[in-house]
């Protein structure tokens, strides 16, 4: 373990026996990041108003930790993977608000800040965050126990291009694009789906999305492989996708098609659809409302108390 891994894990440590919540920081990969070309590091990160951050030009991933008092701890773990059209990343309300609402739960969660696709630092840029989002689940799963967590209750949650990454993760896990010598297991226990980019195709994909993830490269095969409605298979994790009807910018059939292929192929699966509300919920539905939806899913599912 290397200097800045020590230091990690002893901020987790003091943070268990301290029964107090922790941010601690530290690069997703031990090592050498698999499939960069090692360009200089760019990264921006910018203040909004009313206090939202955003990242741009990542291109050194980073997992942040949130875990909760040691008493009220229950052992499930979420991997939230923020929004922004794989152009920036919504940090704040899609990413470490997220993950304090969760340590209230007893639910530690993991914010994984992912490298955004960029032929400048990237060999292929299409891979890059499916291969952070496969490190992620990997590093949680083999130190579950450093973190008081149940191995079989490890589960992903994504914000519109973050559930795009996230529904990619969930469905491509049979196949391994890092370094995986431990064969340690890549599936998530469960999907957190948000107003979630699910499909690259013409009738239903966000173009934006696209564009940035695997760029002008429109060959059928390309989209049918980043269109993961038509990834969905019996193993598909058990997920939960909430949407607003009215979304202009990710159309509500991107969960839609996402839950029919579900239902189809025998997977669990559990949808809400709001009539009304814009894409990134911003004063529709309540956060209350839609984050209490996914709870009493969550509980359903033995993931948190009832």
């Amino acid at each position: 373990m290397n200097k800045q891994s020590s230091i990690f894990f002893l901020l987790i440590v003091l943070a268990c026996l301290s029964g107090n919540a922790v941010l601690a920081q530290q690069s997703l990969y031990p090592g050498k990041i698999p499939n960069s070309i090692g360009a200089e590091n760019q990264e921006e990160i910018q203040t909004k108003p009313g206090g939202d951050s955003l990242a741009f030009k990542v291109s050194v991933p980073t997992i942040s930790a949130y875990i909760p008092p040691k008493e009220i701890a229950n052992g499930t773990a979420v991997i939230i993977f923020p929004g922004g059209g794989y152009r920036t990343l919504v940090m704040k309300r899609e990413g470490s608000d997220m993950a304090k609402k969760f340590n209230q739960l007893g639910v530690a969660a993991f914010v994984v800040k992912y490298r955004l696709p960029d032929a400048r630092v990237m060999q292929d840029k299409s891979i890059g965050p499916l291969q952070d989002a496969q490190q992620a689940i990997k590093t949680v799963r083999e130190k579950a126990k450093e973190w008081n967590i149940d191995p079989d209750k490890i589960g992903i949650m994504g914000f519109s291009a973050g559930g795009h990454l996230a529904s990619t993760a969930g469905t491509h896990f049979n196949k391994a694009y890092i370094e995986n010598k431990e064969n340690t297991s890549l599936r998530p226990d469960f999907m957190l789906l948000v107003y979630p980019v699910i499909s690259f195709t013409d009738s239903l994909g966000h173009t934006g999305s696209r564009q940035n993830l695997i760029g002008p490269d429109l060959s059928q095969d390309k989209i049918k492989l980043f269109s993961n409605e038509y990834q969905v298979t019996k193993n598909t994790p058990p997920t939960f996708l909430i949407h607003a009807g009215t979304d202009v910018v990710v159309p509500v059939m991107n969960s839609i098609v996402f839950y029919e292929k579900m239902l189809k192929q025998g997977a669990s699966a559990e949808m809400h659809i709001y009539s009304r509300g814009e894409h990134g919920f911003g004063t529709y539905p309540p956060f209350d409302e839609w984050f209490g939806r996914c709870v009493n899913w969550m509980k359903s599912q033995g993931l948190v108390g009832r």
